[in-house]
């Protein structure tokens, strides 16, 4: 008799929050005369153009040999009106009205200058013995707990409902996510996993199989008391496929599918032929799922997934480095998952100073020596995998951009604190792997990327207001951090913190003792 699902009833899961554009609307440049691009017109200068503009309109309706420009007017008042219209500057020319646009703030690339304007500041304020923020970054009050309970007797699972097949994509990243949401599903099925089968990516590049990334004796083994996992299929199963497992039916299932589809529809599939694919497997599982599938999604992301043995050994080696170079703060350091190289400005402003270590998680940068020059100016002590791990040291990573991004990782995961300046799974697994690892709490940096982008297009700003701006970011982003909200949510949508439990806050110095 096959067993039933081991993680309770399935609810249907809600739909992924919609898309920004879709939320946030982008502006359009449709041109009339010189053109003009969306966004709002501003207070005195809007009511004065409105009254311009409607004294105009009553004007033609007087005087009937202008109702031809009627319609012309009409629209351009709505607009007007609707705050479509950027106007920086109206001119008339040969009798043509021209309406020149003004740049939206962040389309003109200002940084240089502001950076010119304020490095003095910088410079003088980290020689007065101001205190490095880095010494005030955990800020720990009541924590949180992971939900996934590491201390599960051992007991023998029911019999399998037949084998589950998936094939991860994407990046380091997008196959953890692939990875963990197969675990939980196979759960909810009590089906027997086949470890992930890697999809060569055609922008990702890497040939890496499952077990050149993580470690497959521990994913088998911490997940005994979970889910089946196996490394290939039986004979008996592969046979009535005629060896292929690629003959296996491969269930089309659509992105973010609740679990109760996967009881009414893939369930009955699986016991009937014993074995289902599911190919490929990225977003598969919804972000709202009942608690223990969540618990079981997050002790597979972050128990379970331990990376293979040569990535943790070069790994841990480029970690202990950076403790070591950042003695002057104390062994501690701050990550950087660089898209974008105002974040030196950022932290400065924040109060990290020259002083402190900085790891720059990143791929090929653009323009490196000119882009990172200001960045390496503000923080001498800064380092990447290049720079941390020797070239022999890194020759069997090369061409292997997943083995890469997990050397990154790692060093990221330690850190004292961890800076985003860019969403993806990259730092929503980070943030939630840091409070799994550190009793609930890590200090994340996650900057307002709109309001961070209208200071830096202020080329006239004082270091004054800049660092006032910065530090009221740094309060804000450290309540993010530390914010209770009830468990139970999505496993990736930071940076609630989803995957923990509001428990007593679990004592900071045992992960401490750990690294030291």
């Amino acid at each position: 008799m096959h067993g039933y699902s081991r993680l309770g009833g399935a609810r249907s899961g809600s739909s992924p929050p919609s898309s920004p554009r879709f939320r946030h609307g982008r502006s359009k440049s449709n041109g009339w005369a010189n053109g003009f691009v969306g966004g709002g017109i501003s207070g005195s200068k809007e009511r004065t153009l409105e009254k311009l503009l409607f004294g105009l309109m009553s004007a033609v309706f007087r005087r009937r040999g202008l109702l031809f420009f009627a319609p012309l007017l009409y629209i351009s008042g709505m607009l007007l009106y609707m705050g479509s219209l950027n106007f920086d500057a109206v001119s008339i020319k040969n009798g043509v009205v021209f309406v020149h646009n003004r740049a939206p703030p962040g389309s003109v690339y200002r940084s240089p200058q502001v950076f010119e304007k304020l490095w003095p500041l910088m410079e003088s304020e980290s020689n007065n013995g101001s205190v490095n923020a880095l010494f005030r970054a955990w800020n720990m009050r009541e924590g949180w707990k992971p939900c996934a309970d590491k201390s599960v007797i051992k007991t023998e699972l029911p019999v399998s409902n037949g084998f589950f097949i998936v094939e991860a994509n994407g990046g380091l990243n997008q196959q953890r996510l692939s990875i963990s949401d197969a675990v939980a599903v196979a759960g909810l099925l009590n089906a027997t996993l086949l470890i992930p089968i890697f999809h060569f990516n055609s922008v990702w590049r890497d040939s890496s199989k499952f077990g050149d990334i993580f470690d497959e004796d521990f994913f088998i083994s911490a997940l005994q008391n979970h889910v089946h996992v196996v490394r290939q299929l039986p004979e008996d199963i592969l046979g009535r496929f005629d060896n292929n497992i690629s003959n296996i039916v491969n269930l089309r299932v659509k992105a973010w599918t609740s679990p109760a589809h996967y009881i009414q529809k893939v369930l009955p599939q699986l016991r009937g032929m014993g074995a289902v694919r599911i190919a490929p497997f990225s977003n598969r599982l919804a972000q709202n799922v009942p608690s223990k599938i969540q618990g079981l999604r997050c002790f597979a992301n972050f128990e379970a997934l331990r990376f293979s043995e040569p990535i943790r050994t070069l790994a841990e080696s480029m970690v202990d480095r950076m403790v070591k170079y950042s003695s002057q703060s104390e062994g501690k350091y701050v990550s950087v998952h660089l898209r974008f190289e105002e974040v030196g400005m950022m932290l400065r402003g924040m109060g990290f100073d020259n002083t402190t270590t900085v790891y720059v998680a990143a791929g090929k940068i653009y323009k490196e020596q000119k882009f990172m020059a200001p960045l390496k100016q503000m923080f001498p002590l800064l380092q990447t995998k290049d720079t941390l791990a020797t070239p022999e040291e890194l020759a069997s990573f090369m061409g292997h951009s997943s083995r890469l991004a997990a050397l990154d990782y790692t060093v990221c995961l330690h850190s004292e604190v961890f800076v985003t300046t860019q969403g993806g799974n990259f730092p929503h697994f980070l943030m939630g792997h840091r409070r799994y690892l550190f009793g609930g709490h890590a200090k994340t940096i996650k900057p307002d990327k709109r309001k961070l982008a209208l200071l830096l297009d202020n080329s006239n700003i004082s270091w004054r207001v800049f660092k006032q701006q910065m530090k009221d970011m740094l309060r804000r982003s450290d309540q993010k951090g530390i914010e209770l909200k009830k468990p139970g949510g999505s496993l990736y949508n930071f940076p609630m913190p989803d995957c923990m439990c509001k428990q007593a806050a679990e004592a900071r110095n045992e992960s401490v003792n750990a690294r030291a």
